[in-house]
């Protein structure tokens, strides 16, 4: 079952919206455990009435009437099983997106009853995003393979090729030692098939057992010849020297040819997999968001037609400073930018019990029942609304990612520098290009699932810094305006569907 958005709030600021019998055991829970099993535990204290235009009249921004009285809730239901459920949704939706400015779509999760047709119909659906994303993956995996196979040869060049590099070092010693190991390749892969006749063959026999010792210690024709060699050993190693020079080159060249290639051919595999995986990830998302994660309840019963569903909205509004500095509420101070932004916010949760009714033989659905609505204003800080957006996605997401870094992280930690390395647009011996901002990610297994990434942010799971006194007038200031808010909605949706509701106020 989703996670409660009031608690989840009550967790991240325990110390003004939750129940001061609590409060001390979720704040610990907070730092050993994360905000979301501290909103397991965490209670919403509960909401006062109170006459905020009286309050604005009365007493001054310093008084922080806000903070005593933080929350603003109502609710309604609405039963209508002979009208649509969907019409009350988009008017609320529309509502705030006029009037906070914004809204988000926190929570989505929904529950069938097995006998029913919606049931049958919502698994078909998952079960077809399921399979066209297995399809997609199994074809990654095989592309996967390949890469594996390709970093593995590219290594074993990049071995090979650094002993040419070193071969043509200016120091001394190191291009000495390069050589030998390269005339040791030499006699091991080419001259070998000579057979009898090869050096190593031959330097079995009697007559030839300075042969590889000469050979080694020879470093051009020119050198061969102040050697101390009988002539049937030096002719023998002027044709050997000549053919491993020439043998030098040609496999220096075809070798870095061959490392281009290999490489350019990764480059495609990797994007192969980058494609295959942008193909995966709406199947991936839309396989999840299909699946029921509500509990059921006695609502719910086998062969009846029912359907439960549950939304929650969140609609973020502005609060400016400047606004009350100008009205003479508060010193020009306050207009100070490096104080934190507050946003006046309202949680509007649905929870729908509803009759499914086919619409048309697409598999639309039209929903009629019951609506229960329930709206709670709160006060939030730019802090407070990451933490509370990450943790509903945590949430939701929260197993998916476990699956994806238990299988990726640690075992594919040292094939991703490969990749960055390999892929990148050097070749051997030089440093990979570093990633201009807003490029995109060429490691295939970090843009499989790309839509897990985190960006980097401050640290703040044990907690969220305290507002200072000027903050607390903010604050307190953006919760009347919530409060306000809050109500105004509630109450203008109840007068336009003909319920009875708030007498007409002042400004309101």
């Amino acid at each position: 079952m989703a996670i409660d958005v009031k608690k989840l709030i009550a967790a991240i600021n325990p110390e003004l919206y939750c129940d001061a019998k609590v409060k001390d055991k979720v704040k610990k829970l907070v730092k050993a455990e994360g905000y979301i099993k501290a909103a397991e535990k965490a209670e919403l204290r509960e909401s006062d009435y109170v006459d905020v235009f009286h309050v604005q009249a009365t007493r001054g921004a310093f008084a922080l009437a806000g903070l005593k009285a933080p929350i603003e809730q109502h609710a309604l239901t609405y039963d209508a099983f002979a009208q649509n459920l969907e019409p009350i949704y988009f008017w609320i939706l529309d509502y705030v997106n006029g009037a906070y400015g914004s809204s988000e779509k926190l929570v989505d999760n929904f529950v069938s009853s097995v006998g029913s047709g919606h049931f049958l119909e919502m698994q078909g659906k998952a079960t077809r995003m399921q399979d066209e994303a297995m399809k997609i993956m199994q074809t990654a995996n095989g592309v996967l393979r390949s890469v594996l196979n390709i970093i593995y040869d590219l290594k074993e060049f990049k071995m090979r090729l650094a002993i040419y590099d070193d071969y043509r070092s200016k120091e001394e010693r190191k291009s000495r030692a390069a050589l030998f190991s390269l005339k040791q390749i030499w006699m091991d892969n080419v001259d070998i098939k000579r057979g009898n006749s090869s050096i190593k063959g031959m330097a079995q026999q009697f007559d030839y057992v300075t042969l590889i010792d000469a050979f080694m210690a020879a470093k051009s024709l020119k050198e061969l010849e102040k050697l101390d060699l009988n002539d049937r050993v030096k002719r023998i190693l002027q044709q050997r020297l000549a053919e491993f020079e020439r043998w030098l080159f040609e496999s220096d060249k075809e070798l870095r040819k061959r490392f281009e290639i290999e490489q350019t051919y990764l480059k495609s595999q990797v994007n192969s997999l980058k494609l295959y995986a942008r193909w995966a990830k709406p199947y991936l998302k839309a396989a999840r968001q299909l699946e029921s994660k509500m509990d059921t309840d006695a609502s719910v019963v086998t062969m009846f037609n029912t359907a439960l569903f549950e939304l929650v909205l969140l609609a973020k509004g502005k609060y400016d400073p400047a606004k009350d500095v100008a009205a003479g509420e508060l010193p020009k101070n306050f207009k100070n930018p490096k104080l934190r932004k507050y946003a006046p916010i309202a949680v509007i949760e649905f929870k729908f019990r509803s009759v499914p009714d086919r619409a048309d033989q697409k598999g639309g659905y039209t929903f009629r029942g019951k609506v229960d609505v329930k709206f709670t204003s709160f006060a939030l800080n730019e802090d407070e609304l990451r933490i509370l957006k990450e943790q509903v996605e945590e949430d939701n997401f929260g197993d998916v990612y476990e699956m994806i870094e238990g299988a990726t992280e640690k075992s594919l930690g040292e094939l991703k520098a490969d990749l960055d390395e390999f892929v990148g647009e050097g070749t051997v011996g030089e440093e990979p290009k570093e990633k201009k901002p807003g490029s995109e990610d060429v490691n295939p297994f970090s843009a499989l699932f790309e839509f897990t990434k985190k960006e980097k942010k401050k640290d703040l799971s044990g907690g969220i810094k305290k507002d200072n006194d000027m903050e607390k007038v903010l604050r307190s200031q953006t919760i009347l305006a919530a409060r306000m808010g809050c109500r105004k909605l509630y109450d203008t949706y109840k007068k336009a569907h003909g319920m009875p509701a708030f007498p007409p106020t002042v400004n309101f």
